[in-house]
């Protein structure tokens, strides 16, 4: 290889997949507050800038999905919307973590785009 060859590698640092997994794990937490901050914090960073973008998409599908279900509270329908999401939450953000911590990108299957 000679000195004007540059090569190119789109590796996942460590520090990535460490922010990426506490993205998710604050998501299931703390709600859409991580994911914002790491959103507007790391823009440098385009695996956590997707991580971020997709615990965001997650959560924002969270709260529709509560909304609807604490209409319809009062039915059966919206008792058991409402453990579905929250069994789907508990779910999907830790395989979300699980993903991440070996830097792998995490897409969750219901969410809205």
């Amino acid at each position: 290889m000679s000195q004007d060859t540059k090569l190119v590698i789109n590796e996942i640092t460590q520090d990535a997949k460490n922010m990426a997994r506490l993205c998710w794990v604050g998501t299931l937490f703390f709600g859409f507050i991580p994911a914002l901050v790491l959103l507007f914090v790391k823009q440098d960073d385009d695996y956590i800038q997707a991580q971020s973008k997709e615990a965001l998409n997650w959560f924002l599908t969270g709260v529709v999905g509560y909304s609807i279900g604490f209409m319809l509270f009062f039915s059966l329908m919206g008792v058991m919307l409402t453990l579905v999401l929250a069994i789907s939450h508990l779910v999907f953000c830790t395989i979300g973590a699980l993903a991440t911590s070996k830097g792998d990108s995490f897409r969750v299957p219901l969410a809205c785009d």
